[in-house]
């Protein structure tokens, strides 16, 4: 199938959909130093600087790409823990205009990923009603990345809509193939990281800052600091603070997001830490197009009951002709 991605950012979701075999033919953003990095990794379609607030009422710069499926993440900082929590903050608006834009589009399919706390939110309700009154049938569903072959405790909120589909009819695909237990760093890297252990800064001190590698790093969020002088251990931390006690480097944190080592990253610092945070993980979005790929050739194979009503018909109408040319 052909895609185009909207709020592409870093292509997370690109580069998923692209190992499981889609075609991206388009990519949109307005954040400049996304567009940056996105550029210098894809090079076989255009990534296009639009402000996609306003597309919603003009959707004609899309149509030149026939595009099969829509994917994209609209900002999800207005539903993020991590955020204000506050859909009046205006980027919620930006899950309506996402809903709209698929509408006017009518493409078969559409993917939408955001942060698990959207699943509760007014906007995402009136993007589910939006595409339902257009003919969408809808699978709604909370994917814990580590149990999706990503390193890492992240959970999404994965909106599917499929063009005259029923509702839920992806959510076996989509359970069955989870992995059985979470993957660790160790699962993923193996000894190539050379630490046991790292410090991630807490958002409050309640909370612990030392992890093990023998676990899934816990979200990777836009900002990565040092350890501070004044870090005291938490009970949970899996080892004491100490001098070769380190934080993750960008590079690791965007290949804990499953973004390849061969990957580029540009821009200043804060950028490229905002840019990895945001992104959906490449094995997430890789998941999440292999299983919609399984559901969609599932269709084109019969029902067992479907090859038996088929064969009793034809075995019907040869035991009627014989019996007319008898006569």
């Amino acid at each position: 199938m052909k895609a185009i991605d909207l709020f592409c950012g870093a292509g997370g979701l690109s580069l998923g959909f692209q190992q499981a075999g889609y075609e991206i033919v388009a990519a949109f953003d307005n954040w400049r130093p996304a567009l940056a990095v996105y550029q210098r990794n894809f090079t076989g379609h255009p990534a296009i600087c639009y402000d996609l607030a306003a597309a919603c009422e003009d959707v004609e710069i899309f149509t030149n790409y026939s595009a099969d499926m829509v994917i994209g993440g609209p900002p999800c900082q207005d539903f993020s823990s991590a955020g204000k929590r506050d859909e009046n903050q205006g980027r919620a608006d930006l899950t309506r205009s996402f809903a709209s834009i698929v509408t006017k589009l009518k493409p078969n399919w559409m993917v939408m990923e955001n942060v698990e706390r959207a699943e509760s939110s007014k906007a995402f309700a009136d993007a589910k009603a939006l595409l339902k009154d257009a003919g969408y049938g809808l699978t709604e569903i909370v994917l814990d990345a580590s149990l999706c072959g990503v390193p890492q405790l992240r959970k999404r909120l994965f909106l599917i809509a499929e063009q005259g589909g029923r509702d839920d009819a992806l959510e076996f695909y989509l359970e069955k193939n989870l992995a059985k237990r979470p993957m660790t760093l160790r699962d993923y890297f193996g000894e190539r990281l050379a630490i046991d252990h790292y410090y991630r800064h807490p958002r409050s001190y309640a909370r612990r800052g030392v992890f093990s590698i023998d676990e899934p790093s816990p979200t990777i969020r836009g900002v990565n600091r040092p350890v501070p002088p004044s870090y005291q251990p938490h009970s949970g931390d899996t080892a004491p603070p100490g001098p070769e006690l380190r934080p993750l480097t960008t590079k690791e944190r965007s290949m804990i997001q499953t973004f390849p080592d061969s990957f580029i990253w540009s821009g200043t610092k804060a950028d490229m830490e905002q840019l990895i945070g945001n992104a959906v993980p490449v094995k997430l979005a890789e998941y999440v197009a292999r299983c919609i790929e399984e559901y969609v050739e599932s269709k084109s194979v019969p029902e067992p009951i479907d090859i038996a009503w088929n064969y009793f018909q034809s075995s019907l109408a040869l035991e009627l002709a014989g019996e007319l040319r008898q006569r």
